[in-house]
């Protein structure tokens, strides 16, 4: 019988600050003298990485070695050792003897409950998660039982844990997939997902474990910041949470920040950084509608190179000296904000981004008379979001369609200082090594690289560019047809929606039966999914087949060379490039991959100018040609990095200035 658990929390951390929604860390200072600091540790720490693996091998091999008892062990026996396992965990805290117990016990119970037993490997990045670090592990190598190590061995610890995924649906399967374990260990796991009541976000918060999308957990955060900031008796309730005792009145549904594991690392804590998290109410529909249209009318009006100036690498456009004189002569017969300044020359600039700056097909879809973004990362909808200061009701009046309200802002918070407010953090993802030194910076996380359970067998064919986007298609298209003939899958990346639409008419024209998956049909995901490991099959696909997708193979097509992926562009992170090859060849299995590019590539547009692509074509170096390509990504990382840290100091310093009103949280 398993042991019943213990009441006693573990130690708080030495920079634990206790709100009256729970313990978390306060907010870093970002001073020169802190980022002096944290830039000598860089070094030192990448090298303490790189050899993590080696100084745990005596951990790996007390664990092995506790296998063979664990598995004569009848159920009894195992139910019991959890118990003792939990209660020392509790009162002992996370030693390196009680640990080593705690994986041993939990590898024998997956294998019994769930038919899956940890690799080494994966033991190893249990140990980096517990520990703190970001582990960086090969596609397919099984992140989500790695996982599971750390998060039940730090809840039997006592300690709440935060399992947060990219989306509602990766959170729901992995809790019910691995709750009949948590079960064993004497765990409670629960789901957090959109649509439910305060009431069932509250119960779910009290689980031992928690499984959660990132967005979910994150406004769920500001709204409890929000009930409880100026309320009556707020001061009190501070003050009752600075001296250890109970501060949840039922207002909030958390109960603290204290131990994230956050899967897909590199998106949420990097790609969807960019963004704030915006907590608002609607604004008046008809005023919004009349501003936008005015701003469209006027934005129409302006001429590029005379009263603004496009800036297509960091997506940005400068007004003029003329064009602020002609928006003040135009604007003098306007009333409202239109006579201040600032706010009529922003809300044209706002007009100008969403005429030249935000392509329909490419950055949002119109669905059923509705604006739906399309994250440019994964290529999936996000029906739920939309641009803030007003720039969603621009395009939707570019659009012609209904105009719907402003969210004026109630609160918010940026990802980095969110997840900085965990007092542990841990994360894992399959592309993170070409941002360790920004994830060190911002989180002051270690990256792990996690060695294969078996080495790639990947086979990269050499990448071509040819002069047109439509001779590429055609390389396309002949490279598809070779490969399925030969009865392999094929599963080609587009980088946008339109891109994908175009390629289908090709195929189609061609007479190749072919599949496609994008925004547009993202309710058909699973089914086209599951179909496209299937010999001679043409998958086409935006980013949406890439992170966390697992293309299945019989063994008729591992025999005959396996999944081959072609990329028909580069994106503006090599790191999305690396997930979607990251489709092929998993777990040992064999598969290949090749880019086919273009000089006419939307990539190639950060250059301004087309000096750039017209020197190249009058060389036939495929070598020449791809290092633009890699150039121009390499600008666009670094241009979005930026992006990142000003967005940063950005809500840093309007933090700083609201701290007297409690700031916008």
């Amino acid at each position: 019988m398993i042991a019943p658990a213990l009441n006693a929390a573990p130690a708080r951390a030495p920079s634990e600050v206790r709100l009256a929604s729970g313990p978390e860390r306060p907010d870093r200072t970002e001073g020169w003298e802190a980022r002096l600091v944290t830039a000598a540790l860089a070094l030192p720490v990448a090298a303490w990485s790189r050899g993590y693996p080696l100084r745990q091998r005596s951990r790996l091999a007390r664990i092995n070695a506790l296998e063979a008892g664990l598995r004569a062990a009848d159920d009894a026996a195992l139910a019991a050792e959890a118990g003792q396992v939990r209660v020392q965990l509790r009162r002992q805290g996370r030693r390196t003897a009680l640990v080593c117990r705690a994986f041993a016990l939990i590898r024998e119970l997956c294998r019994r409950r769930l038919g899956l037993r940890h690799h080494d490997v994966q033991l190893l990045g249990g140990l980096a998660l517990l520990h703190g670090h970001l582990a960086e592990m090969d596609t397919g190598e099984g992140k989500t039982l790695t996982a599971v190590l750390a998060a039940a061995t730090a809840a039997m610890a006592g300690e709440p844990v935060h399992v947060i995924t990219v989306n509602d649906y990766l959170a729901q399967r992995d809790a019910d997939n691995l709750q009949p374990l948590y079960s064993q260990l004497g765990l409670g796991v629960a789901v957090i997902k959109g649509g439910m009541t305060p009431e069932q976000r509250r119960e779910a918060y009290r689980a031992d474990i928690v499984y959660c999308s990132n967005k979910e957990i994150t406004f769920d955060y500001l709204r409890d910041r929000v009930a409880l900031a100026g309320q009556a008796g707020d001061t009190r309730r501070r003050a009752r949470g600075l001296l250890g005792e109970p501060t949840n009145d039922g207002r909030q549904v958390m109960r603290g920040l204290h131990f994230a594991i956050v899967d897909e690392a590199d998106s949420v804590l990097v790609d969807e950084a960019r963004t704030p998290l915006i907590l608002s109410r609607q604004s008046d529909v008809k005023a919004e509608r009349e501003w936008a249209e005015t701003a469209i009318d006027l934005a129409r009006e302006l001429e590029e190179g005379v009263h603004y100036r496009l800036i297509p690498a960091e997506r940005r456009i400068d007004l003029t000296a003329a064009g602020r004189d002609w928006i003040e002569q135009r604007c003098a017969a306007l009333d409202g904000l239109w006579q201040s300044r600032i706010r009529r020359e922003e809300s044209l600039r706002q007009a100008l981004s969403a005429l030249y700056l935000f392509e329909r097909g490419d950055h949002y879809l119109v669905l059923e008379g509705k604006v739906q973004i399309v994250d440019e990362y994964t290529g999936r909808i996000q029906p739920d979001r939309s641009w803030s200061d007003g720039l969603h009701q621009l395009i939707e009046t570019k659009e012609q369609v209904e105009v719907t309200p402003r969210n004026q802002v109630l609160a918010r918070i940026t990802y980095q200082r969110f997840f900085r407010r965990y007092l542990r953090l841990a994360g894992m993802s399959g592309t993170v090594s070409e941002i360790r030194s920004e994830i060190w910076n911002v989180y002051h996380l270690g990256v792990v690289k996690i060695p294969p359970n078996t080495p790639s067998q990947m086979d990269r064919l050499s990448a071509r560019v040819v002069d047109s986007v439509d001779q590429k298609w055609n390389h396309v298209v002949v490279q598809a047809r070779q490969m399925s003939e030969q009865g392999r899958p094929v599963l080609i990346g587009t980088r946008s929606v339109l891109a994908s639409q175009q390629l289908s008419a090709r195929l189609a024209t061609a007479g190749l039966l072919h599949a496609v998956l994008n925004a547009e049909n993202d309710a058909e995901e699973a089914a086209i999914i599951a179909q496209a490991g299937i010999a001679g099959r043409i998958t086409v696909a935006t980013n949406m087949a890439g992170r966390g997708v697992d293309i299945a193979l019989d063994e008729a097509v591992v025999r005959g060379g396996g999944l081959h992926v072609i990329l028909t562009e580069r994106h503006d992170s090599a790191r999305i490039d690396r997930q979607l090859e990251g489709r092929c060849a998993r777990r040992g299995q064999p598969g290949s991959c090749e880019a086919l590019l273009s000089l006419e590539d939307p990539l190639l547009d950060i250059f301004h100018e087309s000096f750039s692509r017209s020197f190249v074509r009058w060389f036939r170096s495929d070598a020449l040609r791809l290092a633009l390509h890699r150039a121009a990504q390499r600008r666009a990382e670094r241009s979005h990095a930026r992006a990142r840290r000003d967005l940063l100091r950005q809500d840093q310093r309007l933090g700083d200035l609201l701290a007297f009103t409690g700031g916008l949280e």
